[in-house]
């Protein structure tokens, strides 16, 4: 046994999906405890895990609990998730302490890509991915997210990098560590609420059946490090890109004039975007995730008849 497993606590549900080689996805818990307010949160991960099921595959919500990495969450679990307050988001980082100290961790994208591939889970939904923060000259600030991508073999199905970052230096970033984006059915980078920006993407593909040869060819290859899947909102759910792009400088300024900084800008820009725009954000997001659920189910099943062979 690996020294990693006595800290696992696979849902049964998952562990015998994983056991008969079906489709598994994983889900991130930080969105839950970090990204949306009550009861919206819990709402939204149901379903998202609902049509993660309709569409054939077994979901795994991921978070930290009483020493224990959560391999799929109960309602119970949910519940505890949604409503405690001061749950620990966790990146690599605060990984060791947050589980030898019994405390409740949220886990971000950089985290459950690690307890993915502990689980030997081999794809990841999200809303949007971490990246290199604006004002990055003065601040440094990158989000760990990238680093898991170059080193960790999980596939992260996104609609892009959230919004609120720099999005050019973060395809530097990516490129530099060697990860393949690939845009599912578009040939630019999505920009989280909305589905366009200017930067054009070197692949792209337009079913989920190549998405699935290329990552089984990686797989098959030994290369080390992610997949990265862009996938846009869906067209009636995307805002106006020069809107979002006011709301967001406003918000980012607002930030540093509140000398809000790590891991803390993230939740707060969000929040922040919300309230600004009356909602209207939070509706997208929710959007963008059942839309990433569907493709990252698809995805997995595909992979899932191509590794059977």
């Amino acid at each position: 046994m690996k020294t990693y497993e006595q800290f696992l606590d696979i849902k049964d549900e998952v562990k015998q999906a994983l056991a008969n080689h079906l489709p598994v996805v994983a889900l991130e818990s930080t969105i839950i405890s970090h990204g949306m307010p009550y009861p919206d949160n819990v709402v939204m991960a149901k379903k998202v895990e609902q049509i993660i099921r309709d569409e054939g595959a077994v979901p795994a919500t991921i978070a930290i609990m009483n020493g224990r990495i959560k391999i799929g969450l109960t309602d119970e679990d949910l519940e505890l998730l949604a409503k405690t307050k001061h749950v620990i988001k966790v990146s690599r980082r605060d990984f060791p302490a947050v589980i030898a100290l019994n405390q409740i961790g949220a886990t971000t994208v950089a985290s459950t890509m690690m307890c993915a591939e502990m689980a030997g889970i081999k794809f990841f939904v999200t809303g949007g991915i971490g990246g290199v923060h604006r004002g990055y000259e003065a601040t440094l600030d990158v989000s760990a997210d990238l680093e898991e991508l170059a080193q960790t073999n999980v596939t992260v199905i996104c609609a892009g990098a959230k919004a609120i970052l720099d999005l050019p230096r973060t395809m530097e970033y990516l490129e530099t560590k060697g990860v393949p984006v690939i845009g599912y059915q578009t040939k630019v980078l999505p920009a989280f609420y909305t589905r366009t920006s200017d930067i054009e993407l070197n692949l792209h593909v337009e079913n989920v059946d190549d998405l699935a040869k290329i990552v089984f060819t990686k797989d098959q290859l030994g290369l080390k490090g992610g997949v990265l899947v862009v996938n846009p909102i869906p067209e009636a759910d995307s805002l106006d890109r020069v809107y979002m792009d006011g709301i967001i400088d406003k918000a980012i300024k607002q930030s540093v004039k509140d000398h809000i900084a790590g891991k803390d800008v993230t939740p707060y820009l969000l929040k922040t975007i919300v309230e600004a725009t009356k909602g209207t954000s939070l509706k997208a997001n929710l959007a963008l995730v059942y839309n990433n659920a569907k493709v990252g189910a698809r995805l997995a099943k595909s992979y899932t008849k191509l590794s059977k062979k």
